[in-house]
This record gives C-alpha cells, sequence and structure tokens, in this order.
C-alpha cells in the first residue's frame, strides 16, 4: 500500500479536537507524517520543508489559503482533503489549476445543523421559545398564549430555500413526521429530486405568502446576498418563524430588526450579520426572537466524525478508490 506524506493544516487547537489517539493511530497506518504534524501558517522553515515532499493536505478550520506561493511550495501535492464542511475560505483556481483533489465532509457536519433546525422548526410551531420569554413578563397570567398565533404543527407549510445537503436533509427528516407541506426555493435544483424527496419546488414569491415557516439553506454569494430583506419578510403571513441556521448575510438585518419589533415576524437565528451583532441590536431585546452563537454545526466530539470522513477519503485515496464527497470548480460556485 502507498503510504503518502500527509501534513494536518489547520489551527493546533482544532488538530487538538478532531485528531484524538484514535484519529492519529489510524492517519499513521495510512500516511506518513513528520514534524511538524500541524501547520497553522506555511511560512516558518519547517513547514516550507514538510510542504516541499508532501503528498496530501488534511484541511480544517484555521486552515492558510492554498495560493500560488503554497502550491509552489509543495511541487508533490495531489490532495486536499477537508475535515469540515466549506473549503471556500482556503480553495481557490490555483488549487483547481492544478488538478489537486479537493473533497469535504460537509455531508457530516450537515447532520447536526439538520438536527438543530428541525428541532426549532418543531419549536416554532408551538412558538414554544417565544412563549418561554413572554412567561418571565407575564408570569401568573397565561392569556398570553393567545398573542402568537397557531400553536399546532399539523397542515402548517414549511419553506427550505435551498435544496442543499442540510436542506436535503431537513425535508428526509420532515416527510418522517407528516406535518404538512414542504415547498423548497432553489434556482439551480433539478426538479425530479425535489419530488422524489416528497417536496414541492416553487419560486421565492410563491412560497412566501405560504411560508408558516421559512428555514434558509442557502450558501452565501453574491446572488444570495440580502436574498431575505423588507419586501420578503413583509409578504409572510403574520406570526411566521424565520429560521436560519446557513448564512447570516442571506438577511437584511435591519429589515429584519424592523418586522420583529413589530411583532408580525418570529425569528430563531444560529447565524447574524454581522456575527455577532453588535450590542445595541434590537434584536438580543425581542421577546420573538431568539439568537444562538453559531452552534447548529458540529461541535466538540462531533467534529471527530469529520475527521474520520477525512481519514476515510485518504484511505480510498491510497488504495485508488474514487472520492465520496469531491468538490469540483463548478461546484464550488454554488456550494457554501
Amino acid at each position: 500500500m502507498n503510504r503518502p506524506e500527509v501534513l494536518l493544516a489547520m489551527s493546533q487547537d482544532v488538530a487538538d479536537l478532531q485528531f484524538g489517539p484514535r484519529e492519529l493511530e489510524r492517519l499513521g497506518r495510512l500516511a506518513r507524517v513528520g514534524n511538524p504534524l500541524v501547520a497553522q501558517d506555511f511560512s516558518s522553515p519547517a513547514v516550507r520543508r514538510r510542504l516541499a515532499s508532501v503528498e496530501v493536505l488534511i484541511t480544517s478550520w484555521g486552515c492558510p489559503p492554498l495560493d500560488a506561493d503554497v502550491l509552489a511550495a509543495a511541487p508533490r501535492l495531489r490532495a486536499a482533503l477537508h475535515a469540515a464542511g466549506s473549503v471556500r475560505s482556503h480553495v481557490g483556481d490555483a488549487v483547481f489549476d492544478r488538478d489537486v483533489l479537493v473533497t469535504t465532509a460537509a455531508h457530516v457536519n450537515a447532520e447536526p445543523v439538520a438536527q438543530y433546525t428541525v428541532a426549532a422548526i418543531l419549536w416554532a410551531f408551538k412558538k414554544a421559545p417565544f412563549l418561554a420569554a413572554d412567561a418571565r413578563r407575564y408570569r401568573e397570567d397565561w392569556g398570553y398564549r393567545e398573542r402568537r398565533g397557531e400553536l399546532s404543527g399539523l397542515g402548517r407549510t414549511i419553506v427550505l430555500v435551498g435544496f442543499s445537503r442540510v436542506g436535503r436533509r431537513v425535508v428526509e427528516l420532515l416527510r418522517r413526521l407528516q406535518l404538512g407541506r414542504l415547498l423548497v426555493v432553489d434556482p439551480v435544483v433539478d426538479p425530479a429530486l425535489v419530488r422524489a424527496a416528497g417536496a414541492e419546488l416553487v419560486s421565492l414569491a410563491e412560497a412566501l405568502p405560504q411560508a408558516d415557516v421559512l428555514s434558509l439553506h442557502a450558501p452565501a454569494l453574491p446572488e444570495t446576498h440580502h436574498l431575505i430583506g423588507a419586501a420578503e419578510l413583509a409578504a409572510l403571513p403574520e406570526h411566521a418563524t424565520l429560521v436560519n441556521t446557513a448564512r447570516g448575510s442571506l438577511v437584511d438585518t435591519a429589515a429584519l430588526e424592523e418586522a420583529c419589533a413589530h411583532g408580525r415576524v418570529h425569528a430563531v437565528l444560529d447565524v447574524t450579520d454581522p456575527e455577532p451583532l453588535p450590542a445595541w441590536s434590537r434584536l438580543y431585546d425581542l421577546p420573538n426572537v431568539v439568537i444562538t452563537p453559531h452552534v447548529a454545526g458540529s461541535l466538540g466530539s462531533e467534529t471527530r466524525l469529520m475527521a474520520a470522513a477525512a481519514l476515510d477519503e485518504l484511505e480510498r485515496y491510497v488504495s485508488g478508490q474514487p472520492p465520496l464527497e469531491p468538490v469540483t470548480r463548478h461546484g464550488l460556485t454554488v456550494q457554501a
């Protein structure tokens, strides 16, 4: 078996989190590693010496950009296997021009995001987090229960913007619950794939007035910047809930502040724009808004599953098998 030389390209704390004894033992069986094992940047003489002979990079959060200078210092580099989700911050045209294989563990990271999203949707149907905020104010008077609209999930309409890995998984999980209609907004997806998943493909304009819950799963691209603005929020039914576990830039924050301040719209935000929001943002103080600090994706022990996925790709690379989750130049234009 060919055992290529491998370097971990990520911050040291990420390497410590993702690569414990089990992962390092497996890495040692599949590849040759040297000193340093981890590169937090590519500028030190020791790392430059390693780059000269490295065939595979296992990348993760904190990986510096793989620019022309780095690629020139790594003439034997053939693969960059990502143990996290998006590769956009470190992979560009220079990598694809060199025909370096790029893979991602985004499919693994999609699972906790999808689970968080489904939980947020189910709680949004009952308005549970918002009623919990009301309880602190109204205390003994349960009359506040009637002020947030319908408190049921049956027969409701869920709109998912983006049939991404997360979006597809959310559809799959929600279909099992058989609560109501699932509408998907995605201008580039094959309609047959949406139908096969049990959802209906519609335009954003068609979807918004029907959305009891609007859940965002689109990538951050120039064409998706502020995709949800004042007009889109105004088109939602009263008491609808916006769930954003994708990218903060999909939503016009000022418009959302206005819509939520008037009480028409509820929001569950795991991502914001900017991130975090400034201390003076009105969203912090509104009882119809829940903000979590970007926790939907893989954290803690969950990140080991993405390391395992990168090692799966390394094993396939070593044995001459095709990758499971390759990233292409074209694919990167429509992915997160």
